[in-house]
């Protein structure tokens, strides 16, 4: 087994890529790259070479990805100094709630969905990763990732259709 310090030069800045690519948050992506180390280095002793070291970190990252997301969900607060103080240069409130909705109304369709199909739409909408990326970080192939991902983009489509 490589040394640790080893594995972070080699793979810290894919790790820190694939989370940015999810969250748009460099600071974030920073934080939850150092705990994906972290993380790994706690169960290092359970990698078994089975899928590619960057796969194994990905999946980890994933997974704290994922956390974070709920963790937002749950605590959702706005400051309202923050908001007072902010310049009211940009689109406006009518524009701003249009592209909420719609995004709200696209996680509500997702929720609805089984956690794999869930978990692939999140990977390529979120996530902005390909269908390689996808197989890879799931442990599946290329083409299980596309169809999976036709197979959620209709469901919602039909969950869309039936409201």
């Amino acid at each position: 087994m490589r040394d640790m310090d080893e594995i972070y030069r080699e793979y810290a800045k894919p790790v820190y890529r694939f989370l940015l690519r999810m969250s748009h948050d460099d600071d974030l992506s920073e934080e939850l790259t150092a705990e994906t180390f972290y993380q790994a280095l706690k169960s290092i002793n359970r990698y078994n070479g089975e899928c590619k070291m960057d796969v194994w970190l990905c999946q980890i990252a994933k997974h704290l990805w994922f956390r974070e997301l709920e963790k937002r969900k749950k605590h959702r607060t706005v400051d309202l100094e923050e908001i007072e103080n902010e310049p009211d240069d940009g689109p406006s409130p009518e524009t701003v709630l249009t592209g909420s909705e719609a995004t709200m109304e696209l996680y509500r369709h997702m929720q609805r969905l089984d956690p794999v199909s869930r978990e692939v739409m999140y990977l390529r909408l979120i996530g902005d990763l390909g269908y390689r990326e996808i197989g890879e970080i799931l442990g599946k192939t290329e083409t299980w990732a596309r169809v999976t991902y036709y197979r959620g983009k209709e469901k919602m489509k039909k969950g869309r259709e039936s409201i």
